[in-house]
């Protein structure tokens, strides 16, 4: 998941998945969500042999991580007054969580070359120019109209940006696996993302060029000429 802003995405995907690690809690995430349809307090705590009040605290840990969403519902099925108070009931969020260390984002690979290939399909220009221009536009929004910063952007997506003299060298590439096996399609994306970036900071400063090297990313980004 690229951020657009700031890392905190990141830190609540590690959050979500440290709270997992309470044997309880993670019982009860696994009992909910193989469920097919919202599951109650009570209903969860008798399938597990937990007390209630034990469940409703999990279970509310677990709603506060966003791993699961809760609903309201009258179990009885009928409406109107008298009908009681709808049940509070827990089902599966509908976030997606995933950590890597270091930082890898694939899904935006993937969703960049999916979108160059269906665009070349319809116009027949060349995928990998419609790859570059995609990614190039992502990199723009990315850097946003609020961010001046671009060592603050590419901490935030995951490039750890080191200064090295007046230049900027990149200690993560997101995309590395992909890169190892797809270099010059992957890190051709990379480049123009990273321009993207750069020309949506236009106080930067920098520019970015190709310049492999081992343990770093592909791009290294220079003063501007």
């Amino acid at each position: 998941m690229f951020v657009d802003h700031s890392k905190e995405a990141p830190r609540a995907d590690i959050s979500a998945v440290a709270a997992l690690d309470e044997p309880n809690r993670r019982r009860l995430y696994e009992h909910v969500v193989r469920q097919p349809g919202p599951v109650s307090r009570d209903e969860a705590a008798e399938a597990l042999g937990l007390a209630r009040q034990t469940a409703a605290f999990h279970l509310d840990r677990l709603t506060g991580e966003s791993l699961l969403d809760v609903v309201y519902e009258r179990r009885s099925g009928r409406t109107g007054p008298g009908a009681g108070r709808p049940a509070k009931l827990y089902k599966r969020s509908t976030k997606q969580v995933a950590v890597s260390l270091p930082e890898r984002h694939y899904e935006l690979a993937g969703r960049l070359l999916a979108q160059a290939i269906e665009e070349s399909e319809t116009t027949g220009e060349p995928v990998r120019s419609v790859l570059h221009r995609k990614a190039h536009e992502r990199g723009a929004r990315l850097a946003g109209p609020e961010q001046a910063d671009a060592l603050a952007v590419l901490e935030a997506n995951g490039f750890e940006p080191r200064r090295d003299g007046e230049a900027v060298v990149l200690g993560n590439c997101p995309f590395h696996a992909l890169a190892r096996e797809h270099t010059q399609t992957v890190c051709g994306m990379n480049l123009h993302l990273l321009r993207g970036v750069l020309d949506g900071l236009a106080e930067s400063g920098l520019e970015a060029r190709l310049a492999p090297r081992p343990g770093h990313c592909c791009v290294r980004l220079d003063p501007a000429s």
